[in-house]
């Protein structure tokens, strides 16, 4: 993977032996945020049942949402297809309507079930005959009905959405500026669905150009067009090829476009735009490095602190977490303590700790960790924020994705940012008021964890309460928490890292002398 384009890792000065495993763990956050984006907006790809657009009459039935008899619908659809097939053959007065028709009895069948009969449809060559009807110098009508037709059948199991192969170059012409919006919007819905699928596809529709008109599509200001643009990209530049989202940042405007959505267009717009920052960020260094010089912060951190939206607040979130992450510039230069902007990261973030869904309580945990490994005033500037007694809580009741990440806040803020390649110096009075307030608990439950990178950060932390506590209260806090039994499972364990880290604190701190001036 070229350098340009290689996620950054996150600044965790209390794990340094995994780096390059936080490297890729942004990468693969990116690639695997599809289960929340389920949850939380659209299933990746999107079964088209209303028109986009309301400057053309387009029938619908108004009971598009009706289960019919499978059998019965898919022999309706077979029919449909051949008389479809008749339709194009046809070459008489009104041939036009003809074809329109029969197209858009197939696109109503492709629509009103919740399985549409797309495999029948397939089978009985509906493929072949909607590229024929994607020609140039066809009506928009029939064009918007083909294309609708197709973004259906793309929105169908893996096969079926591959079926659509024949058909990806005349959908990416129609996207052109040539094309009216409409029809453009529509053929983007397709190719989102079809980017949706795979990565193999994604490198096809990129081979074929798809890129540069999906992102000229965002200039406008038409909001459904955005929408579908902005939701197509992002399935398009989704990696794990960083490739795409290098090009994208590049192309002209597209960055004045993201700034100007994510600042004046409505929720559903900016979710979308979110979506494609989360890739940018999340995989390319060249779009971050971009990204950050503008005002995108604080657009994201706006939108952070005054919507309720799940749906928006996941991307926004994630975005923000990713420029924090992924450019030493942030961190040195923007969030600087005692900026307004820094202040207001820190108030946002705290709204989302003490929010009740889960997802952001976790991506607000791990862009903490982020800022709390950087500056010794980085670290003060969250220990005297109203987070702590939320990451307290969090460490000692929340369930174990969240506790880890609030163990990594946690840990950076007791550490000092090391000087060359010696080791961090403690920051002895926030190491002290946390483990008064009983978080080495949370540190030893993480220690008996099947999860190694958990292990390892609790290991850490013990590390440095028995390294850092004065008059030898550290081992017996550890003892009393039973950490000595923690520590003892990994005797025999298959990481050999684990295993020596927990073998020497045991010898250091509990050897043969442990307990004799009692």
């Amino acid at each position: 993977m070229a350098d340009e384009t290689t996620a950054t890792p996150r600044r965790d000065p209390i794990k340094n032996p995994v780096g390059n495993a936080a490297a890729q763990r942004r990468r693969q956050n990116a690639v695997s945020v599809g289960k929340e984006r389920r949850e939380a907006l659209f299933r990746t790809k999107r079964l088209c049942r209303v028109g986009v657009s309301s400057e053309m009459d387009v029938p619908v039935d108004s009971d598009m949402m009706i289960e019919e008899e499978q059998s019965i619908l898919e022999a309706q659809t077979s029919s449909a297809v051949e008389e479809l097939k008749t339709a194009i053959a046809f070459q008489g007065k009104g041939a036009v309507q003809k074809k329109v028709n029969a197209l858009r009895e197939l696109r109503r069948l492709l629509s009103r079930s919740e399985f549409p009969p797309i495999e029948t449809a397939i089978a009985s060559g509906a493929i072949p005959l909607l590229a024929q009807c994607l020609s140039f110098g066809s009506q928009d009508e029939q064009l918007l009905e083909a294309a609708w037709c197709l973004t259906n059948i793309a929105a169908g199991k893996p096969e079926e959405t591959r079926a659509l192969l024949p058909a990806l170059p005349l959908l990416i012409a129609h996207i052109g500026e040539k094309s009216s919006m409409m029809v453009a919007e529509q053929c983007a819905w397709a190719l989102g669905n079809v980017a949706g699928e795979g990565e193999d596809l994604r490198h096809i529709l990129i081979s074929q150009g798809a890129l540069l008109p999906l992102a000229k599509m965002m200039f406008p200001n038409k909001g459904s067009t955005v929408r579908t643009a902005g939701w197509a990209l992002s399935n398009l530049i989704k990696g794990p090829d960083p490739k795409a989202a290098t090009e994208l940042i590049k192309i002209d405007g597209v960055v004045e476009a993201i700034l100007r959505h994510l600042r004046k267009s409505d929720e559903e717009i900016a979710t979308e735009i979110a979506w494609v920052v989360v890739y940018l960020s999340a995989l390319s260094s060249v779009a971050t490095s971009v990204l950050v010089k503008t005002d995108l912060l604080q657009l994201l951190v706006e939108r952070l602190t005054t919507s309720n939206s799940l749906q928006l607040l996941i991307p926004v979130l994630r975005s923000l977490g990713n420029l924090i992450a992924g450019d030493t510039y942030t961190t040195n230069t923007v969030l600087v303590p005692g900026h307004e902007i820094t202040d207001n990261i820190i108030l946002a973030l705290i709204k989302c700790l003490k929010s009740e869904h889960r997802v952001l309580k976790k991506e607000a945990a791990w862009v903490l960790s982020n800022i709390a490994a950087g500056s010794v005033g980085h670290k003060q500037l969250i220990y005297k924020s109203e987070a702590m007694p939320l990451l307290i809580q969090l460490l000692m009741t929340a369930p174990f994705d969240i506790k880890k990440e609030v163990a990594y806040v946690v840990g950076n803020l007791c550490v000092a940012p090391a000087e060359g390649s010696g080791r961090s110096s403690l920051i002895f009075d926030h190491l002290v008021s946390f483990v008064r307030s009983g978080c080495l608990r949370g540190f030893v439950d993480l220690v008996r964890s099947a999860d190694i990178e958990a292990a390892r950060l609790g290991l850490q932390f013990m590390e440095l309460v028995l390294r850092g506590l004065p008059n030898g209260e550290g081992p017996k806090l550890v003892e009393k928490e039973d950490g000595i039994d923690a520590m003892e499972r990994f005797q025999f364990h298959e990481n050999e890292d684990l295993r020596n880290m927990a073998n020497q604190l045991v010898d250091k701190y509990f050897g043969a002398d442990y307990g004799l001036d009692e």
